[in-house]
């Protein structure tokens, strides 16, 4: 087995391994990404992107979780992609498409002397059907500011699919929020029952000046700095809830997001940052053992 590069990029504190793969050849198992995407032993990620020519977009992004599931989208992956095409020479285009599970993405970048500093996302359109999202009960039915009862607790929460399924849940105070042991209710709230894919899940509060703050618990991934399908998540339902208006500040621990939910056409439009941290080279013996989930170092850097 050949050596493979791979780099290290995060947005807004959502760090990601890139993997570019133009000519589709690399076979990337569950037990290969997991260890890759492990802080002691690999890389260290909140999820693997692996770069892949389309037909119909300029690019696949095959996003998966660090835990190896496959996912149908990341909002603050998507930018580094962007960044990483663009600073790489693999398009000389400012404006690209992206496919993913979740359908093609238009992106625009934000251009200097050669070095992408923001880029804006379209989302598309929030989706807000249980079954669509997918939740259990009835199928046409949206659950928007309901009362969820996890461990003992009732939350208000409205469930938001961005091409990946979002259950955000409202609490009155920054404090409060500070103080939510983010950890233990949102890995309950994914495995809740009426999520039957799990779920992301976002805590939020409206600060005294509008911006919208956010923590959040990803599917497949854990505690994660930021989340961009979950701010979007986040700014619909606050909107909903007559908590802010359609553009809005959201503030996660990893960094700020701009977004802007259109009512024009339902669209969500997301701008933030992409940051290259570093490139490497994985060992061959490495890749073969992690890839048959066996214990291994020997990450070069």
């Amino acid at each position: 087995m050949t050596a493979v590069r791979f780099a290290k990029y995060h947005g807004t504190g959502n760090d990601f391994v890139m993997v570019e793969d133009l000519d589709d050849h690399l076979d990337l198992t569950a037990g290969l990404v997991a260890a890759l995407c492990d802080r002691r032993r690999g890389i260290g990620a909140d999820g693997l992107i692996r770069i892949v020519r389309a037909e119909g977009a300029d690019f696949f992004m095959d996003y998966r979780n660090a835990d190896g599931d496959l996912a149908e989208m990341c909002g603050n992956g998507i930018r580094c992609l962007a960044k990483l095409v663009y600073e790489r020479g693999l398009t000389r285009a400012t404006t690209i498409d992206v496919a993913t599970r979740a359908g093609v993405k238009h992106l625009e970048m934000a251009v200097s002397d050669g070095e992408v500093l923001t880029v804006t996302v379209d989302m598309g359109p929030p989706v807000l059907e249980r079954a669509a999202i997918p939740m259990t009960g009835p199928e046409r039915e949206r659950f928007v500011g309901q009362p969820l009862d996890v461990g003992g607790e009732t939350f208000t929460a409205t469930a938001v699919s961005m091409g990946n399924p979002h259950c955000v849940i409202f609490l009155d105070t920054p404090d409060r929020l500070a103080a939510m042991d983010v950890p233990t209710v949102g890995a309950a709230i994914e495995h809740l029952p009426q999520f039957p894919n799990r779920t992301n899940v976002e805590f939020v509060v409206v600060d005294a000046e509008g911006r919208i703050r956010v923590r959040v618990w990803e599917r497949g991934s854990g505690l994660t700095l930021a989340c961009g399908t979950g701010a979007c998540a986040a700014l619909v339902a606050c909107v909903l809830a007559g908590k802010t208006d359609r553009r809005a500040e959201l503030r996660f621990p990893g960094g700020d997001l701009d977004l802007t939910w259109r009512e024009s056409d339902d669209h969500v439009l997301m701008t933030g940052p992409a940051v290259r941290v570093f490139e490497g080279e994985l060992d061959p013996g490495w890749v073969a053992a992690a890839a048959h989930g066996a214990a291994a170092a020997g990450v070069r850097r």
